[in-house]
């Protein structure tokens, strides 16, 4: 049978249309000037680069002032990191305030709530002068630098990682777990082999913000990436066109270089994304 389409359902499909242009337009505009020299940017912003008008010297410009795939292994390696951490943290939290009673529970769900309200420029100088402290800001050890960044993206995306991993760990049948204890099994087997299976589109879904977070973390990364060497994508870039003032043909080609990344994660993980918020909203 054919469905009829009303009037309602066209107005919805339009706004939605319309909403879409207005979101993937502006990356493609800025894609198309990236391949434009920075003299014709602003006289043919909206033309498409064929023939005179495209070129490849802002690309070529970027590549060759600059390591690009030593800041690209520099931001996957602490986004992967950052990642991993979130889950593994925020998980045992979670299954934690859902299932466990013990004193001070409450309080502490109430914490991991009121952190949400606080950005991370409140609190970078107190964690500047700790790490600073710790002897891991700034140094020339690769390691140390790489984990004087890691710790407080990880600690940013802990309350936001928590409060959704419970929303739908508290919607999983307990009577799996307990039929777990009852059988030998410990809290750490229960939540390896039961809970995080079960589970899976919300971690994958809390994975996927934490690593697209810390790779867009230019904030934490002006900080503790410093030296030219340890800079991540982000960092990189942002110098670059801070060198070279009101470039925009090579400002359009370092933001296209910085959401790469990103828009393959999208496109290959969406799924995954739209699963897992709805799931959680659902089961929480």
């Amino acid at each position: 049978m054919k469905r009829k389409i009303t009037a309602g359902q066209i107005v919805i499909y339009a706004v939605c249309i319309f909403w879409a242009l207005t979101t993937v337009y502006p990356i493609i505009w800025v894609v198309q000037n990236s391949f434009k020299a920075k003299d014709k940017i602003l006289e043919q912003s909206f033309s498409i680069p064929t023939g005179e008008l495209f070129t490849l010297a802002n690309y070529k410009k970027a590549f060759g002032n600059l390591n690009i795939f030593q800041a690209y292994g520099n931001s996957i390696f602490i986004s992967c990191v950052v990642a991993a951490a979130v889950i593994l943290i925020a998980g045992f939290a979670a299954f934690a305030l859902v299932r466990f009673s013990f004193f001070g529970k409450e309080a502490l769900r109430s914490l991991v709530i009121a952190a949400m309200m606080f950005p991370a420029f409140a609190t970078i100088i107190p964690v500047f002068r700790m790490e600073t402290g710790w002897g891991i800001a700034n140094t020339s050890n690769w390691g140390l630098t790489m984990l004087s960044v890691i710790l407080p993206q990880t600690a940013g995306n802990l309350a936001f990682a928590i409060i959704v991993l419970m929303g739908y760990i508290k919607g999983l049948p307990i009577e799996l777990e307990e039929s777990a204890f009852l059988e030998g099994a410990g809290p750490h087997t229960i939540f390896f082999k039961i809970v995080m299976p079960l589970s899976k589109p919300s971690f994958v879904t809390v994975a996927i913000f934490s690593f697209l977070w810390s790779y867009n973390d230019l904030f934490t990364q002006m900080f503790f990436l410093r030296r030219p060497e340890m800079r991540a994508i982000t960092r990189l870039l942002n110098e670059l066109t801070s060198k070279e003032g009101t470039n925009y043909g090579l400002m359009a080609a370092a933001v296209t270089l910085v959401i790469i990344p990103v828009i393959i994660v999208y496109i290959f993980l969406q799924k995954y994304i739209i699963k897992g918020m709805t799931a959680g909203a659902v089961k929480g």
